[in-house]
């Protein structure tokens, strides 16, 4: 066996993980859903969101590591962001925290203890299983905080002996032996300036305004005693670092994102998507084309090509029936269209009476309505025809044609889009720029390029040489994703149905580099982070990236990693049923 072959049998492959960790984040926002009674909550890069606004983390130990923690810590995550948001009033805790100008230390005290005021809840509301889950997780980021060099640090000791001695005093749940011995003497120090405000904790748990008080009075005495050095660190930690484990850290997003601009990064500042998409230049579109591909190659190659791809399909083997029927029920949702007559039962057809005088036993009086499947969505397919796309550009083009053939089966509209760029390194639009003087941050700078394939009202019959221009490496250059998105949006809203698919074929982020070298260099990808936002934001289309050997869920909220290693296994094509599923509203 290989080393290569070797190092696959060893574990699962990184699209498994990626699978399983999308699987994990869609079951753990389930249980965030159904605790907070909010139905817009998702996850997006391990970060919870309510639509599109980022929420806060809450506390430290609400942040489990992949392939670090066990599903428990995720489930617990997830339990303890929900019971925050319901049983938490936001806007109290935030004139609390307002009152006066808090540390960054005593911030981070208020924030947990207000986390473990609302865990304390879990048992009382008949959440036993959260309650497991929420113990078994702060236990296992405290161990793993006292065995980290945070322990080392007299903050990172003091925040541990404090989160400790309160959620015992809390929730009623003894300290892990494990630690006892590290945090004795810092627990020592601090018990006569907070005791009693601990004992106060336990009290008023169920009253928000007054736990408040007591855990702004901690916050204040411990971060007073920290400055003053009357906390001291320890000589050693319970046991050696775990070099494998991701380094912790204490500090949190205290306030999470906006409404509805959520920030986007860039080199030392931050705009909104609305920003960036009214600050997105063009220099210019005199080399800007939309063709069909037809335009782009000689029909006797098309036919080469064709054959080519008919040839590779076959060897595949595709079972193509079972995917028009699974696509007519995901996308064709049946509909009372059709009367049956002569049946007997129903409502009375009053054209047949007379038959009933006729023959008195006649009972074939009635009329009954018949449900059809009635196709009701548009799907388009937009594919990234970058230079990196090159070496996939088979397996694109037999899934997207396989595709494209079952759903003209089913009677669902589908186009399939390409888009790249006219010339390579900015082409003519780099040349006229030159010409004119090298003004600064000149925008765009390339001949964009967008391909149809398959227009929506043709059949796949009639398209199927053109889809096999798929495999023209000659098409294959730069890309500007953000443009395309737009565009292929745009087509779609012209399509009458009630559910709009927009399914992106992509292996990374934008790329041209005349652009990216004469503006700022994610100018691009700014532009495609503001567009996926808006597109998600306004609701009308159902936005969702494929990546090819890449996780794309760092520019959409809805993505999965295309497995084409088995075309023949027809996972991949469950891979894009599973991506044409209806949403949760």
């Amino acid at each position: 066996m290989s080393g290569a072959s070797a190092a696959v049998s060893d574990g699962p492959s990184e699209q498994a993980l990626l699978r399983q960790q999308h699987a994990q984040d869609d079951l753990c926002a389930a249980s965030a859903r159904a605790l907070s009674a909010e139905a817009d909550l998702h996850y997006r890069q391990r970060r919870l969101y309510r639509h599109n606004q980022r929420l806060p983390d809450f506390a430290p130990h609400l942040h489990p590591v992949h392939g670090q923690d066990d599903w428990r810590s995720f489930r617990a995550a997830s339990d303890g962001a929900a019971l925050r948001l319901r049983h938490s009033d936001a806007a109290l805790h935030r004139t609390l925290c307002e009152r006066q100008t808090l540390m960054p230390l005593e911030r981070l005290i208020v924030e947990m203890l207000e986390q473990i005021r609302v865990e304390s809840q879990a048992s009382a509301l008949g959440l036993p299983g959260a309650a497991h889950n929420l113990r078994h997780r702060f236990e296992v980021w405290a161990v793993a905080l006292g065995q980290s060099d945070l322990a080392e640090t007299v903050q990172g000791l003091t925040l541990l002996t404090v989160a400790l001695i309160c959620r015992s005093r809390v929730v009623g749940e003894a300290v892990p032996e494990a630690l006892m011995d590290l945090i004795e003497s810092t627990r020592f120090a601090l018990s006569e300036v907070i005791g009693h405000d601990v004992r106060g904790l336990r009290l008023t748990r169920h009253d928000q305004a007054l736990y408040g008080e007591h855990a702004l009075n901690i916050a204040r005495s411990v971060a007073q005693h920290t400055v003053a050095g009357q906390v001291q660190p320890p000589a050693t930690r319970i046991n050696p670092v775990q070099p494998s484990r991701e380094r912790l850290s204490l500090w949190i997003d205290f306030e999470g994102g906006e409404d509805k601009d959520a920030a986007i990064a860039a080199p030392g500042r931050s705009l909104s998507p609305d920003e960036v998409l009214r600050g997105y230049t063009v220099f210019t579109t005199a080399y800007d084309r939309t063709v069909q591909a037809a335009e782009l190659v000689r029909a006797a190659e098309r036919q080469a090509l064709r054959l080519q791809l008919d040839e590779r399909i076959a060897q595949q083997g595709v079972a193509l029936q079972p995917l028009v029927r699974q696509l007519k029920a995901l996308l064709s949702p049946p509909r009372w269209q059709d009367l049956e007559n002569g049946q007997d039962e129903g409502r009375i057809d009053g054209s047949r009476l007379s038959q009933l005088v006729a023959n008195p036993l006649q009972r074939q009086l009635f009329v009954r309505e018949r449900q059809r499947p009635v196709p009701d969505a548009a799907v388009c397919f937009l594919i990234d025809c970058s230079g990196s796309m090159k070496a996939q550009r088979e397996s694109i083009a037999l899934l997207v044609d396989v595709m494209s053939r079952a759903l003209d089966l089913a009677g669902v509209p589908c186009e399939v889009l390409g888009f790249t760029t006219g010339a390579w390194s900015g082409g003519r639009a780099l040349r006229d720029w030159r010409r004119a003087g090298q003004p600064p941050e000149p925008g765009r700078l390339n001949e964009r390029c967008h391909i149809i394939f398959k227009p929506a009202e043709k059949a796949w019959r009639l398209a199927r040489r053109d889809m096999a221009a798929l495999l023209k490496p000659e098409l294959y250059r730069e890309c500007l994703d953000g443009e395309a998105l737009l565009w292929a949006e745009q087509r779609l809203l012209a399509q009458n149905a009630s559910r709009r698919i927009l399914l992106v074929i992509s292996d990374g982020c934008p790329s041209d580099s005349a652009t990216a070298q004469t503006n700022d260099p994610l100018y691009l990808e700014q532009h495609l982070l503001a567009v996926t936002e808006r597109i998600e934001r306004s609701g009308r289309v159902e936005l969702t990236a494929l990546g090819v050997g890449l996780d794309m869920s760092g520019y959409y909220r809805h993505s999965d990693m295309l497995d084409l290693s088995d075309l023949q296994g027809q996972r991949v094509f469950t891979q894009v049923l599973g991506a044409l599923r209806p949403r949760r509203r």
